[in-house]
């Protein structure tokens, strides 16, 4: 099945943009092909219709009917400890991710360079280490010979 996420009752979306952008918020019914009303009681998102393409919609859904009340969208919001599994997931992590790189001072960005060359120096050593290895068990099986150039392959003539 190729699409997994569908514009439905229930479909937890992230605001792409608009005044809450970066909030998450539930659909609650779809308006037409192109809008939807949303709410995000837990999130202080006011019940409103909104474009789908300003929405990403997530892999979450909440189980409540078509045009439920805000109350019934808060329940099942904290039944499904909504805000902990977002917190878990992959994109809300990149995001933060992201965040935290864009309130990055000259000196932190500094400190992480120098980071990032011990790592890479941490792990070339190692790698290179491994590979000499390698190489010098590859030698010890063959009796310590080392293998020479291969034959030329064999040129054969075309007949006229």
């Amino acid at each position: 099945m190729p699409f997994q996420r569908f514009v439905e009752t229930g479909r937890v979306a992230y605001i792409a943009e608009g005044p809450y952008e970066g909030k998450l918020r539930a659909i609650v019914d779809v308006i037409n092909q192109t809008r939807a009303l949303i709410d995000g009681p837990e999130s202080g998102v006011p019940r409103h219709g909104i474009r789908l393409n300003q929405l990403y919609l997530t892999k979450f859904r909440l189980r409540f009917p078509f045009t439920a009340s805000t109350h019934v969208v808060r329940k099942a919001w904290k039944e499904s400890n909504l805000d902990a599994k977002w917190a878990e997931s992959v994109w809300a992590k990149k995001l933060e991710a992201k965040r935290t790189r864009a309130n990055m001072n000259d000196f932190d960005r500094f400190r992480l360079n120098n980071a990032r060359k011990i790592r890479n120096k941490i792990t070339t050593n190692a790698f290179l280490y491994l590979k000499k290895q390698a190489k010098s068990k590859k030698t010890e099986v063959k009796g310590g010979k080392k293998e020479g150039k291969k034959p030329a392959a064999k040129k054969v003539e075309k007949k006229k």
